[in-house]
């Protein structure tokens, strides 16, 4: 039986806020394992490919989750099924602030990863409750903390695993989103679901995460294990054939979990390319830089330490942090096209000016801040526009698959990196040249001048 709409009730400051410290704590609770990865080595005794199974594994579990979370919030409701998500986040923290080895603290994350949803269902609640205009400001916030709490958690990380233990690295942010949580669920108002008379595309639901999973591990293994190319060829076959059945099975459901007519309008398939090419040129960029740092200062490099890594890359995070609130009140001004044209413009040019200049330190940490915030800006307005461009109740699952295309486009960059590096390392050494990194920036500049290409084709329907 549908249930009777009600007229949204308006957002005030606090629920607003409550809103901004669960991103800000999610934030934080996300990015602690970055820069304890080798201290959790130590303790766990686990091998590097078994250490990086930790931070993957949140990753893969977030890219599967934030558009079920998204259709799940625009069917029953943003706030009851954000509740419901932060229960399952706040487990996956404690029992990784208790786990006693590797098993059971890679089980932390998996349950951890589902945060990933939380940004879809925050701007089905903002989408519901404000106007148009204060929807775009209040999801460039939102993801502002989110973002500033990344660089919250890499920045305390250390010291609280240091001075008291890791596993408190894990629980201390995890008590914040508990009570952040009962502060949302106590200030937030209700929002109404949306055709409650339609069942749950459950055939959709699978095969999408199917395909998004098979991606995610398959880009993480091939990554990391160096595979043949046939057994290459055999998991693109099978990401090719999940996505090909989501699409039949999605073409026949009477309410599909993704409404493909949507996925086909320009304005959201366009803001999906250039979210992707974007954030894979941001993704070239977060790998190639520490790197670069931390080559021998015998040579081209800065031999710099993993604090002092931390410490050339935090005005980059802080100016990510920035952007993220600038990209919606961007988007409100001028339009999605323009922002992204002029963070294009700014990316492309500091990678090719880097691939000339990287003799100083400071030269690497100004590229880190003019790319961090051309591309927060960037992808911050392509998905504050597309939530207020798409039809209210497609709102979640709209923004949900941008956030993943974000998270698949980084780690697609990640990996375009370390293959060039790896490809231009010295046979002596095992080092990666000068050239190489050279090659890398190049790279990283042409890929982002290709949103001016989708910018110029889809002219009409980028605008916002």
């Amino acid at each position: 039986m549908s249930e009777t709409p009600v007229s949204p009730v308006r957002l005030g400051k606090l629920p607003i806020a409550a809103l901004g410290i669960l991103a800000l704590a999610l934030g934080t609770l996300q990015s602690v394992v970055e820069p304890a990865l080798p201290l959790l080595q130590r303790e766990l005794g686990v091998t590097p490919a078994e250490g990086a199974l930790v931070a993957n594994a949140l990753l893969v579990t977030g890219a599967v989750a934030a558009p079920v979370a998204g259709k799940l919030g625009d069917r029953y409701g943003g706030k009851r099924v954000l509740i419901r998500l932060m229960a399952v986040v706040s487990a996956g923290g404690l029992l990784a602030g208790l786990a006693p080895n590797l098993p059971v603290l890679l089980l932390g994350q998996v349950l951890q990863g589902v945060m990933v949803g939380a940004l879809p269902l925050s701007f089905v609640l903002v989408r519901t409750h404000l106007p148009a205009g204060r929807t775009q400001v209040t999801i460039g916030l939102v993801v502002a903390l989110f973002t500033g709490g990344s660089m919250v958690g890499m920045l305390v990380a250390g010291p609280i695993a240091e001075g008291l233990s890791w596993h408190w690295m894990f629980a201390l942010p995890t008590i914040a989103i508990i009570v952040s949580t009962l502060a949302v669920a106590r200030l937030m108002p209700h929002d109404p679901p949306i055709r409650s008379d339609d069942r749950i595309d459950w055939a959709g639901v699978v095969l999408l995460s199917g395909t998004l999973l098979a991606f995610m591990l398959g880009l993480v293994t091939v990554t990391s294990a160096g595979l043949p190319p046939l057994a290459v060829g055999a998991i693109a076959v099978v990401v090719a054939a999940l996505a090909t059945g989501w699409v039949a099975v999605e073409r026949r459901a009477v309410s599909p979990m993704v409404d493909l007519r949507m996925l086909a309008k320009p304005a959201m398939w366009s803001a999906c390319v250039l979210t992707l090419v974007i954030t894979t040129s941001a993704g070239m960029v977060l790998f190639l830089l520490p790197q670069l740092f931390a080559v021998s200062a015998d040579g081209y490099g800065f031999g710099a330490d993993t604090t002092q890594i931390g410490l050339f890359l935090l005005p980059g995070a802080i100016a990510g942090a920035l952007s993220d609130s600038v990209g919606g009140v961007a988007a409100r001004r001028f339009g999605s096209r323009a922002v992204v044209v002029v963070g294009t413009l700014v990316t492309a040019g500091t990678m090719i000016a880097l691939a000339s200049l990287h003799t100083a330190a400071w030269q690497l940490v100004l590229a880190k801040v003019l790319t961090a915030f051309a591309a927060g800006v960037a992808t911050t307005a392509l998905l504050a526009g597309t939530a207020t461009a798409v039809e209210t109740g497609d709102t979640g699952i709209a923004t949900s698959l941008l956030v993943v295309t974000r998270v698949i486009g980084v780690a697609l960059g990640v990996q375009i990196g370390g293959v060039i590096l790896a490809a231009g390392a010295d046979p002596m050494t095992g080092r990666p040249t000068e050239s190489a990194f050279v090659t890398g920036f190049v790279t990283t500049a042409l890929i982002t001048a290709l949103s001016l290409l989708v910018v110029r084709v889809t002219k009409k329907g980028v605008q916002a």
